[in-house]
């Protein structure tokens, strides 16, 4: 009898640990079904209250806050079908963080997907119409701004979408070609560019965006042209005017080295090195200004492609603050020979000088850069700084100049 009640017992003890599991199954069952498609109610600033506003439009390469619910598990979000950034684990299931695509083609999206906020998850996916428009463009850099009358040259940077007027060194003109995702304009430089230069100024639906320097201005902030500014200390390179660098104007420079040892540092064994007396960097009642708002600006051409060692510049001679120039280095790690076809500009901010050979810590300010005065010599050296020996190094270099840069 004993023996009947003990299989009894086991017995029940078994369909009842196999009903908590048919619950827990159905409860999860249940809580996972809960879960519906996401909702988006609203977009807002992506910043602390009282900023953090309703918003009625956003534009590209803007933080957001995307409100609604079953936000948790996103899988992809996309503005005008351009996929968004964004971190799962940072949202709530009312709440998501997301930045918007630095670039939009606008002018390719189909007209389906404009003004639209995709928003896919786990369980599910919506759509949301919301204004999304270009923002006012920026101009990043020209790419010779020393360019003779009928030269190509292109202008970089964002948001060039809906042009209504473009003028260069102050000439309006009227045949460029805009690139789809509005980052390059094409054009021939307009007959009639003088060298006393003028801004780049373009105007599109969004705004208007003008360069705080001029260009093919042969005066403004000019320390070094070999022409009519020649600040020459020893060693400074060849002037040159042949035709081995075509598209100049009158004489340049030409810096050079053969046989170059791993980790040399020789910039006096001539011609490595650019030497200037002493020149006025920033005007003294500016050097209160960021670091960023001033630049060094040459102009470079590179016939020979060039794959190690490093440009430096800096003042007096002195390696406490370095700015490096290493165009063959990609922002991967990866390297690609580099040359020109034809003059290309330079563009150093003075934030970009640094201790520890131009890898280490910036300068603390203009003052701390360059002292007091905000004058002194210029220095643009050649060196190899790498593992590997340099066999061959040539660049053209001309129209060294010291400009604001940001207003």
């Amino acid at each position: 009898m004993e023996k009947l009640l003990y299989h009894i017992n086991n017995y029940l003890l078994l369909v009842l640990l196999a009903v908590m599991v048919l619950i827990q199954a159905g409860c999860k069952k249940e809580a996972s079904s809960s879960v519906g498609t996401p909702v988006i109610t609203a977009i807002r600033n992506y910043v602390p209250s009282p900023g953090d506003s309703l918003l009625t439009r956003v534009g590209t390469g803007q933080w957001v806050v995307i409100s609604g619910e079953n936000l948790k598990g996103a899988l992809k979000i996309t503005f005008d079908g351009v996929a968004g950034s964004f971190n799962d684990a940072w949202f709530s299931d009312t709440s998501a963080i997301a930045l918007i695509p630095a670039i939009i083609a606008f002018p390719l999206v189909p007209a389906k997907q404009l003004n639209t906020i995709t928003y896919v998850t786990t369980h599910g996916q919506t759509t949301f119409s919301f204004p999304i428009v270009a923002p006012a463009p920026s101009i990043s850099g020209i790419s010779n701004e020393y360019a003779n009358p009928g030269d190509s040259v292109k202008i970089n940077g964002l948001n060039f979408f809906f042009i209504q007027s473009l003028t260069y060194a102050g000439i309006p003109v009227t045949s460029y070609t805009a690139s789809n995702d509005g980052t390059t304009i094409s054009l021939a430089v307009p007959p009639g560019v003088t060298q006393s230069g003028d801004i780049v100024r373009i105007t599109t639906k969004s705004g208007t965006v003008s360069t705080v320097y001029t260009v093919h201005d042969f005066v403004t902030g000019v320390v070094q042209n070999y022409d009519a500014v020649n600040n020459f200390s020893f060693g400074s390179g060849n002037a040159n005017s042949s035709a081995d660098y075509p598209g100049n104007n009158g004489y340049y420079g030409v810096i050079g080295a053969t046989n170059v040892p791993a980790n040399d540092f020789g910039w006096y064994n001539y011609p490595r090195s650019i030497n200037l007396n002493a020149v006025q960097w920033v005007p003294a009642a500016n050097l209160a200004d960021p670091l960023a708002n001033y630049a060094v600006k040459f102009e470079i051409s590179v016939a020979k492609p060039w794959i190690n060692g490093s440009i430096y510049v800096l003042k007096d001679f002195s390696f406490t603050y370095v700015a490096l120039y290493t165009p063959w280095k990609n922002a991967n790690g990866s390297t690609t020979p580099f040359a020109t076809k034809g003059w290309t500009t330079v563009t150093i901010p003075l934030s970009n000088f640094r201790t520890n050979n131009g890898t280490g810590t910036q300068a603390a300010s203009l003052t701390d850069l360059l002292g007091v005065s905000g004058n002194g010599g210029l220095n643009i050296y050649f060196i190899n700084d790498g593992q590997t020996a340099v066999t061959s190094f040539e660049a053209a270099i001309d129209n060294i100049r010291i400009v604001k840069i940001v207003k």
